[in-house]
This record gives structure tokens, sequence and C-alpha cells, in this order.
């Protein structure tokens, strides 16, 4: 997603708008320009400045401003943070998002000072998970082309979980036995695993994983010099394994630990080139 410029807006630019102004401009630095306004701009609201000061963010300089004083050339990325009010109109050809937020201002309610001041932080966690997203998925990515997606979960009961599962995907089981059940669906480009729930530590010989198919030997290795490239972290390195489903395979760990494995199934050509002693066969120089 490529964007240098950011507008948020909202009804009164003056809670969320302007707290996500202030966490952008804190976020992402001089790299981005950042702006907020509103459609009936008001005052920054004081609950709105003293839950950013809990997280060292002043956001004292900033001020409520007309939607309409912005230049809608000036603007790449608009995300509008209304929920139950209309959002503001901007015009121009700007990438939208729009993030319904639920007002932290509740003038109506009879609330405590800190009970209020909870609402406005509630808004502020809510505006930064939201901004980590969008800065990691800032600029151009080197994307991979996929042919199919692998999910393998675990399950308390296999039958009736194969049951649901064939009526969810629209598939019957392409096979099973007393611990899996496999799916495969051409039209979803599937490959999902249903687990018997026993116990064991997960890790990649439980088949417990996430993975995709990127059809070639080549690709897998240009998945692992891109994953190098990316800062990812390789848990095993492109090689061959020979017994099981023949497969050449490269293990990535996302950043939340959890293991994804990248591979292709061998040509019969690859097949033939099988060592008798069935060892992984490392595909790149160490």
């Amino acid at each position: 997603m490529r964007y240098e410029s950011i507008l948020f807006l909202c009804v009164a630019n003056s809670a969320r708008s302007q707290m996500a102004e202030g966490l952008a401009r804190s976020m992402f630095g001089e790299q981005v320009k950042v702006m907020s306004a509103g459609s009936s701009p008001s005052r920054v609201n004081p609950y709105a400045i003293q839950a950013m000061d809990e997280v060292g963010i002043d956001i004292r300089g900033q001020h409520s401003k007309s939607v309409e004083t912005i230049d809608p050339d000036e603007v790449d990325l608009v995300v509008t943070l209304c929920a139950e009010e209309v959002c503001p109109v901007f015009l121009g050809q700007a990438k939208r998002l729009h993030w319904p937020l639920q007002d932290p201002d509740r003038k109506g309610e009879d609330l405590t000072e800190e009970q209020r001041l909870e609402h406005f932080r509630i808004a502020r966690e809510q505006i930064r998970g939201r901004l980590s997203v969008l800065r990691e998925l800032r600029g151009d990515l080197v994307v991979n082309t996929p042919s199919e997606f692998h999910l393998s979960i675990r399950v308390k009961d296999l039958g009736r979980a194969a049951r649901f599962y064939s009526w969810l995907l629209g598939v019957e089981p392409k096979e099973w036995t007393h611990r899996y059940v496999v799916f495969v669906s051409e039209p979803l480009r599937l490959n999902f695993v249903l687990l018997v729930d026993d116990g064991m530590t997960l890790h990649q010989d439980t088949l417990y994983h996430l993975g995709i198919d990127v059809k070639t030997r080549e690709e897998v290795v240009q998945v692992y010099n891109r994953s190098v490239d990316a800062g990812w972290e390789v848990f095993k390195v492109p090689r061959t394994t020979w017994r099981g489903t023949p497969l050449h395979e490269l293990w990535l760990r996302d950043p939340s630990g959890n293991l994804v494995e990248v591979y292709a199934r061998l040509t019969s050509e690859e097949l033939a080139e099988m060592p008798a002693s069935k060892e992984p066969t490392v595909l790149v120089s160490l």
C-alpha cells in the first residue's frame, strides 16, 4: 500500500481523529504527512489530551479544522473513524479506509471522570492497533504467488468435525485415518487437515501449521531469498524431503511464532533423483 499522506476524519475533529493524528505522527515520523479534520469542527477534547498524555504524546498543539480546508490533491489516504454518525464527505481520488469506532465522548451518559477517561483510552488503543497494521503494510511488498493454501487445526471429535467441515466447505474428505481428515478444494485452492487433539506439543512434525504451495523447487528457493531480504525468520532452509509425501519445502516462523511451510510437490523427473538413503537434500548453500 503506497501513501505519503494520511487524513483522519470524524465529525467534530475533537477526539478520535485528533488521537489518530497524534498517534500517526508519533508512529510514522517524517515519513508520512498526517492531518485530521471534521465536518463540524469544534475543539480538541480535554480527555483526548489526557489520554494521549498517558502514552507520552502531546496533542495540545493540534486544533480542530473543517474538511473543506484540506486540499484533496495533498491526500493519498483517507481514514474515516465515524460509527453511528454520518462521516464527512471528502472529494478527491485518495484511497479510503473506514475504521468505525464509537465516539468516546459520551456526553449523554452519567459517568465519573475516570469512567469517561477510560472510553478515550479504549479508543486510543483501538486506533493504535489499527495504525500498527497500516504502518507495516506501507510501501511496495514483493508478493508470492501461491497456488494452494494449507491449514491444519486440532479437533476434539474427529467424526463430528469432519461432518461439519464437509458441510461448511461443500466437499467430502479426500482421505482420512483414525488421526486426521484431509479436505482438498480446487475452487478454494485449499488443503485443509483436521487433527485429533492428542495433547502433543505443537510443531511441524505434528502437522499443526499453515502452508502454501508455490508449485516449483525454484520458487521455494526464491521465497527463501525474499524471506531473508525481508528479515523474516527462517525455521528450516529449503530442502527436499523424500519420506512420506516427497516435497521441496521451506519452513518460516511468523512474527507470532506460528510455523508456515512453503512447499512444492516433486515432478516425476525430480522423484527419480531420490537418494537411496532418503535423507533430506538441502537446496541452498549454507
